[in-house]
């Protein structure tokens, strides 16, 4: 089953036909359950529990940093960030980040290893080389960093910002990983989004990473977005395969300015017609298949020998609030404005606004505000999902094994609506196992969101209009 999953080709997982039957609105699954099951009832009380349980147990550690600021908007965006070009108004979130920093890891076991680490925004490049070196010695100050650069230390950075200086600058602060956000290449593209990066610019930051060892690289992508054509991003997709990178993302554009107020600066008239679009993303899949990568799930794709590739081979992927992650061993601690905690069982997000922010950290508090404590369905759900999104399967008696249960009964409502999407070909199933087809795997969101209680029990169903207005489509 693995080589068939780790294998296949852009004729076999693009039908169209079954793109359209199920290309619906629903989550991305960086968590199960979802950020809408968040509770301001979970708190300070259940995370450390959390905490002392992985204590005790010597869980590592995936440490993950939101830098917000950038210095210009790009009108796509869809994160949590501040614009403003006056570098002066980071500073004192940087005092409290390192705050934060050492409120948590006062309570975190010093003999903890970080084996990953990542710094995502915003623009974590907008900061310079000096208060990244303060985040930074705060951080190895307080947590049990891997000196011997086996830990996987991550950064992104928008290439527009950046010179073979500062990347010089990055590798010695300890990062060997790196991501690009590109989106697209094409001229008009990037005026229509208000993001800039040309080729040549790119490609010489290219030479610099690997000049300095760093041990992988990602581009992202996106399409959908206004001015593009199948010719425009074919252009950029031969761009990128010359670069050459470990992995590339390829997102979906959600057009969502009722959530996402920059994105009321795209003109949705320029926006490609949904069949163009669909025409881009099956261009770009045969692109990146044919090039030599492995398509890993949803939205990324990895060279065969790409940690994310040989980790999928090795049953150890996973998702979380990053996208897909290497070590399933880790408990996710998150600093700074919005990030989010996954550890153990309690899922925990801080707050949103900075001034919020800094008065919780100026009493000492670490800065939570919602979250949510996982139940015994909700983990039989997640690893269900887990499962799905990474390995394109499920066996039965592994989970019957691990939580005591019988799946075929504790399911029979879920392998009921299965049966449909086996008669179009998505997934196959047995007694042992749940499958998905090469077909289904462009689709695998709409097959975990069969397993989903919370979408099947209250006003955000798969076809509601409050699902359609909350998630994107899956396409």
């Amino acid at each position: 089953m693995d080589a068939f999953l780790s294998h296949t080709t852009g004729k076999n997982i693009w039908q169209s036909e079954l793109i359209r039957k199920y290309d619906l609105a629903g989550p991305r699954y960086t968590s199960y359950p979802t950020a809408l099951q968040f509770s301001d009832k979970v708190g300070f009380e259940q995370w450390k529990a959390a905490v002392d349980n992985s204590n005790a147990q010597q869980t590592p550690l995936s440490l993950y940093f939101h830098i917000p600021f950038c210095d210009t908007v790009c009108y796509y965006c869809a994160c949590s960030k501040i614009i403003t070009a006056n570098k002066k108004i980071a500073e004192p979130y940087l005092h409290k980040l390192m705050r934060e920093i050492s409120l948590q890891a006062h309570h975190i076991s010093p003999t903890r290893s970080v084996k990953q680490l990542h710094w995502g925004g915003g623009t974590p490049t907008y900061l310079n080389h000096e208060e990244m070196s303060a985040i930074m010695s705060a951080i190895k100050q307080n947590f049990a960093w891997l000196n011997d650069d086996s830990g996987e230390y991550s950064i992104e950075i928008h290439p527009a910002g950046v010179d073979t200086k500062r990347i010089s600058q990055l590798r010695s602060l300890g990062f060997n990983r790196l991501s690009m956000g590109i989106q697209d290449f094409d001229p008009q593209v990037q005026r229509a989004v208000n993001r800039f990066n040309s080729q040549a610019e790119v490609k010489r930051l290219i030479q610099a990473v690997r000049q300095q060892g760093f041990r992988s690289i990602s581009m992202d992508l996106i399409y959908g977005l206004p001015k593009q054509s199948c010719n425009s991003f074919a252009r950029t997709l031969d761009c990128i395969i010359e670069l050459s990178p470990d992995r590339v993302s390829l997102f979906n554009y959600a057009h969502m300015p009722h959530l996402f107020k920059t994105q009321k600066q795209i003109d949705a008239r320029e926006l490609p017609e949904p069949q163009e679009k669909l025409d881009i993303l099956k261009l770009s899949i045969e692109k990146l298949l044919s090039a030599g990568y492995v398509y890993i799930g949803m939205d990324h794709f990895a060279k065969p020998d790409d940690e994310l590739a040989t980790a999928q081979a090795a049953g150890t992927l996973q998702r979380n609030f990053q996208g897909y992650a290497t070590h399933a061993d880790c408990d996710l601690h998150g600093f700074g404005l919005t990030s989010i905690s996954a550890i153990g069982d309690v899922l925990i997000q801080n707050v949103k606004q900075l001034n919020e922010y800094a008065e919780k950290i100026d009493d000492g508090v670490i800065p939570h505000f919602q979250g949510v404590v996982l139940s015994k369905d909700d983990n039989i759900r997640k690893a269900i999902i887990n499962n799905l999104m990474c390995h394109f399967q499920i066996t039965f008696k592994e989970i019957e094994t691990v939580f005591n249960i019988d799946f075929q009964h504790y399911f029979a409502k879920e392998l009921m609506l299965l049966k449909e999407m086996q008669n179009d070909g998505l997934v196959q199933l047995d007694k042992h196992g749940l499958y998905v087809n090469t077909a289904g795997r462009l689709l695998i969101r709409r097959i975990c969101m069969v397993f989903d209680s919370y979408l099947h029990s209250g006003a955000h169903t798969p076809t509601s209009h409050t699902a359609a207005k909350r998630y994107s489509r899956i396409i």
